[in-house]
């Protein structure tokens, strides 16, 4: 009894980590709409570029790169 509910927990443990949000989430956050109301780094939840100009339109807002996006990259010298 004691293994198949060792078992059953270390299937439940693996699948919780594949599902993992924040693998998914780091392609979805490439685009942080920023300005004098969002501060820094701004409100990070665009995909594409064109999403956060769309929503700064009109505003004294504007787009710029997430930080966490643009300094997680591996630079090749």
């Amino acid at each position: 009894m004691r293994r198949t509910i060792l078992t059953l927990a270390s299937f439940a443990t693996l699948i919780a980590a594949s599902l993992s949000p924040a693998s998914a989430q780091a392609g979805n956050d490439r685009y942080c709409l920023q300005g004098r109301s969002w501060g820094y780094p701004g409100n990070c939840q665009f995909a594409s570029y064109q999403q956060c100009a769309a929503t700064a339109s009109g505003t004294s807002s504007y787009c710029g790169i997430n930080p966490r996006y643009a300094y997680s990259q591996p630079y090749h010298y």
